[in-house]
């Protein structure tokens, strides 16, 4: 690995518009920065970006499972890094794709993570269930990677797999009513009750249908790319009519296939009397109706394009009131599950890890605050996505054992660190924000 410092494609924090920053907070976002590429820099092994540093976190038990290139982590790591010119990062942003990739089973489901120690796929997760935003993510990070860099012969290598693996993720809409369902465990939040259709899953499917269109493209299929395409708008259409309670609820819209013409059944339609949400809800399943906010999908949502502004300026205006960004950006949850609710489970205790406030329920996570900042910024508020991210910096500079640990996620009420130190996709994410608040927002994941 080379020693020089990879650099963004422009200068961080010089324009006109950060008049007000105070040199204070700018030379915190620039020490952040360079901070953030060392932490990055920790996460490049051979076969691509691992979780957590491998040298400044002990692990033991089930945490051995860091020591690993995650599909959802590496992916992320990617698409919020590819603004970055430089050949190691480059290289292991391929990598990771590339180890993916070839461990992916004939199926076409994506291990969840390929250890790096030797090598071996795990393709479940929490009780044996299959990672299901493994392959959305690793879809979406490779057309990504591909685009950026007008490339498209690692797409191509794939060609193949590629197919079998869309196949495998369209088969996890179980009974054709255009939605996935998703088991409980089956995504990031693999020790959290959320199941069959699932916020976050459906925001990366709508993601994932337009990324492989773009693929498809590329490839000279301009019939093949036009049918996912369209696939993608009706996931959208479906996302906010069944996402978004209303008392005046919209058609939904004309699908062309018969076979995705499967009544939807519908909380948002059955009890449309409860009022009109001002964000997407968190789950929809035909036993139950979560109104609980789940901010990490709803940033999601708006920055790839599925929410219009005037619905996400709504959602801004409520997590603005919630608080969900104090002490830091950002809780990933809101309002998070006590025990008693419907929603709470036992094993939510197990190792203390989601009790209320913890993890992911209502943890912050510094990744999420990245995408807090672009989408304040999207919105048009530079402004206050600057102060946000000042507030980022602040509380990625925070550490268990020294400053500037880019911790896995915090606290959601001291807003201390208790995650793994040098975690990759907050890293990322940071860099991310910094470059979007520098240049037009961009609608990436």
């Amino acid at each position: 690995m080379s020693d020089h410092a990879p650099a963004p494609r422009r200068p961080l924090f010089q324009s006109d518009e950060d008049a007000k920053l105070s040199t204070e907070e700018r030379s915190l976002l620039e020490n952040g920065y360079e901070a953030a590429l060392d932490a990055l820099r920790r996460n490049v092994t051979p076969a691509g970006f691992s979780a957590c540093s491998l040298k400044d976190n002990t692990v033991y038990g089930t945490d051995v499972n860091y020591r690993s290139v995650w599909a959802r982590d590496g992916a992320k790591t990617i698409c919020w890094t590819l603004d970055l010119e430089d050949e190691d990062i480059d290289a292991c942003q391929r990598r990771t794709l590339e180890t993916l990739l070839d461990h992916t089973a004939e199926n076409g489901h994506v291990p969840c993570n390929v250890t790096i120690d030797d090598g071996r796929p795990e393709f479940t997760g929490v009780g044996g269930i299959a990672s299901i935003d493994a392959g959305l993510w690793v879809v979406i990070a490779l057309q990504e990677y591909c685009a950026a860099r007008e490339d498209w012969s690692l797409a191509e290598r794939y060609r193949d797999k590629l197919t079998v693996m869309m196949s495998w993720l369209a088969a996890q809409d179980s009974n054709g009513d255009g939605l996935l369902e998703i088991p409980e465990a089956g995504d990031w939040t693999d020790l959290f009750a959320r199941n069959y259709h699932v916020l976050y899953d459906e925001v990366l499917w709508f993601r994932c249908l337009g990324c492989y269109g773009e693929i498809l493209e590329r490839f000279g299929d301009a019939d093949g790319a036009a049918k996912y395409r369209a696939w993608g708008k009706r996931v959208g259409g479906l996302i906010l009519k069944n996402f978004w309670p209303s008392t005046a609820a919209p058609e939904p819209p004309e699908d062309p296939n018969p076979l995705h013409n499967v009544p939807l059944p519908s909380f948002a339609d059955a009890q449309f009397a409860l009022g009109d949400a001002r964000y997407l809800v968190a789950e929809v399943s035909p036993f139950a109706f979560s109104w609980r906010c789940d901010v990490y999908a709803n940033l999601l949502a708006y920055i790839v394009g599925l929410v219009d502004k005037d619905r996400a300026r709504m959602t801004f205006r409520f997590l603005w009131g919630t608080g969900v960004s104090d002490p830091w950006p950002v809780e990933n949850l809101y309002p998070v599950v006590q025990s008693g609710d419907r929603e709470w489970k036992d094993y939510f205790t197990v190792n203390l890890l989601n009790l209320p406030h913890h993890y992911h329920n209502g943890g912050i996570w510094p990744f999420v605050g990245g995408l807090w900042c672009r989408y304040i910024h999207k919105l048009g508020m530079t402004d206050l996505a600057k102060r946000e991210l000042v507030k980022l910096a602040e509380c990625c500079k925070l550490g268990v054992g020294r400053e500037w640990e880019f911790n896995e996620w915090h606290h959601g009420q001291t807003g201390r660190p208790m995650g793994k130190a040098y975690q990759a996709w907050s890293a990322a994410g940071f860099i991310k924000a910094c470059h979007a608040l520098d240049v037009d927002p961009e609608q990436q994941p």
